[in-house]
């Protein structure tokens, strides 16, 4: 049996680093390839000596599929290509290889001139990088080479995010990336076809939670947001430059209009004003509302929301900031939050999920003493709040996936062990699939049966639905093809015997069957013949049956009755082999009639 093998090199039982190595139909493709924010050394990228010790992958890998912008799962792709070394195709979405660039530069400035580090790539080899990548349209039918095709669904999420389905031969494997089965306020849901692959791999961040309504929880994020402002304090939001920074950001603005509120919402620039470009120039991958609206007025032209000066860390009274990243990791969302943090009056509100390692993921799990690489200790007055505004499925929304494209098996990646094995079990017990669940550098190998494609003449077709259309509706009823299976060259096709004869340049042969039966029946031939003409009739009502000359004839069914006046005749019953069936049920419906 064909088999299809599965490595994680990241996001096996675990969040962060997503890599996956793929291998089908004798074809090798890597899906993702992100870097850890948990981790300050080697950790943080994949291992790829997995693949070969050393030396250039190229050889190893047939292509480099990226799902979104997100670093999580693009941020290991300059340190891959450029200093392992690979030379091959890499495929994402148009806005991804726009915005992509722009995120590994950013984190590229933070962790070599800030942080100092070595061992990392440069902002040409980012350049160099994305020289390599092809970018591909939603739905468009990408063939890599001769036998592997690829094609991208949209996946919500963020801006460009999409589910790959992939296919070598007739196996086929549909990877999520991340996605998101509700429409937000920006973005609209996932949507894929009933692509029945062999094999569904799944991201399950939130592989045991069910979210309360969307209005609840917007209800209370701005309910709380007004509490603090109003008593004066200070509000810090850490996002990540593109997806829930522009959800909350419509969000708040609405809701500042509303209220006629005057207290200043500022965003850390830099990034975002690129980021909102890009918004404005992929507008075709928003939703429905913002596209109608857009032609008035750009909803990502804000006006109570101002960019954000570091001067106005100190400034006295209350304000709203969104700053990037979105873990508390580094960067200027955790600077303000050193600033902010040992102030009661002050309130952080973590809306996405944070890594473990990050500064993000200690205060969510109730530190009160942050310490920092330099031995400087922070205390954690501030009110802490977390609210998930992630663009991740939920439980409810894997489980809605699984059902739209009906996969035969269901691997999860991107998730927490303890998680994950209850979504397994859930996943096994409602729809009786297999469910996976590798953890890194674990080889999972999936069964796959094999399906044989070919092509059927149209005349075949055309007989075989006359005859099914000239029978009563019956569901039940299976439709059967006969026909002769031809092979040319590589293709398959199944055709009506002369026509196959026809091709083969043969001469048809027909062979004929017949059994004589002795019946009891006084009086001349001809009588017998019309009492079996009309038990026949009777049986087959839906058959054209006549008699001529003494026979009995249906399809290519002969019964010809022989004999004196006396009792005893004799009924020959012939066919060809093509009605077998049908031959047969009438001799056995004669047989009854003997006896």
């Amino acid at each position: 049996m064909p088999e299809i093998k599965i490595t994680p090199l990241g996001a096996g039982q675990d969040v962060g680093r997503s890599c996956i190595l793929l291998s089908m139909g004798g074809k090798n493709i890597m899906l993702d390839c992100g870097m850890h924010m948990g981790f300050n050394d080697e950790r943080r990228f994949p291992d790829f000596t997995y693949i070969a010790p050393d030396g250039p992958l190229t050889s190893y890998i047939d292509c480099v599929i990226i799902s979104h912008f997100h670093l999580d799962h693009c941020g290991a792709l300059p340190y891959f290509t450029e200093m392992v070394g690979y030379t091959g195709p890499i495929y994402m979405t148009h806005p991804t290889k726009a915005i992509a660039p722009i995120l590994l530069e950013d984190m590229r400035k933070v962790a070599v001139e800030r942080k100092g580090e070595s061992n990392f790539f440069t902002s040409q080899n980012i350049k160099d990088c994305m020289k390599k990548v092809v970018a591909v349209t939603l739905h468009q039918s990408v063939m890599v080479d001769g036998h592997l095709e690829i094609k991208a669904y949209y996946a919500g999420h963020v801006l460009g995010a999409a589910m790959f389905w992939i296919r070598v031969g007739s196996q086929s494997v549909v990877y999520t990336g991340d996605y998101n089965m509700t429409p937000d306020r920006h973005l609209g849901a996932a949507w894929i076809d009933k692509c029945r692959p062999d094999l569904l791999i799944s991201e399950s961040t939130y592989a045991t939670t069910i979210r309360d309504s969307k209005r609840c929880r917007e209800r209370d994020f701005l309910k709380k947001i007004h509490e603090c402002v109003d008593r004066g304090g200070k509000v810090l939001i850490p996002v990540f430059a593109l997806g829930r920074a522009q959800e909350l950001c419509i969000l708040l603005e609405t809701y500042w209009e509303r209220m006629n509120l005057k207290v200043p919402v500022y965003f850390a620039v830099g990034l975002t004003e690129k980021a909102n470009n890009y918004y404005k120039m992929f507008i075709t991958w928003t939703n429905q509302k913002i596209r109608k609206t857009f032609v008035q007025r750009n909803m990502f032209d804000f006006k109570h929301i101002k960019p954000f000066d570091k001067a106005y860390i100190d400034n006295p009274g209350a304000m709203v900031v969104f700053a990037t990243p979105g873990m508390l990791h580094a960067g200027l969302s955790l600077q303000i939050f050193k600033k902010w943090a040992p102030n009661e009056n002050n309130m952080v509100i973590m809306p996405g999920f944070c890594v473990v390692g990050t500064v993000g993921h200690k205060v969510l799990n109730g530190a009160k003493k942050i310490e920092f690489e330099n031995r400087q200790t922070v205390e954690v007055k501030m009110s802490v709040q977390y609210m998930s505004f992630s663009a991740h499925a939920d439980a409810k929304g894997i489980m809605q996936l699984i059902q739209y494209c009906q996969p035969k098996n269901v691997m999860l990646v991107h998730g927490e062990a303890a998680k994950m094995e209850f979504l397994k079990e859930k996943i096994k017990k409602e729809f009786d699939l297999e469910c996976y669940m590798p953890a890194n550098g674990e080889t999972c190998v999936v069964s796959t049966s094999m399906t044989i494609p070919l092509d059927v003449s149209l005349k075949l077709l055309k007989t075989e639905a006359q005859k099914h259309n000239s029978l009563p509706p019956d569901p039940k009823r299976p439709r059967v093809m006969h026909g002769v299976l031809v092979m040319k060259d590589s293709s398959m096709c199944l055709m009506d015997v002369d026509d196959a004869c026809k091709e083969a340049g043969i001469n048809r042969h027909l062979v004929r069957f017949t059994s004589t039966l002795r019946m009891e029946d006084p009086g001349p031939a001809s009588k017998t013949a019309e009492k079996l003409l009309h038990l026949i009739k009777t049986r087959l009502k839906d058959w054209h049956v006549q008699l001529t000359e003494g026979s009995i004839s249906v399809e290519s069914v002969l019964v010809k009755v022989e004999g004196s006046e006396e009792e005893q005749k004799n009924v020959y019953v012939s066919w060809d082999n093509q009605d077998e069936e049908l031959g047969s049920y009438i001799l056995g419906l004669l047989k009854t009639m003997g006896h």
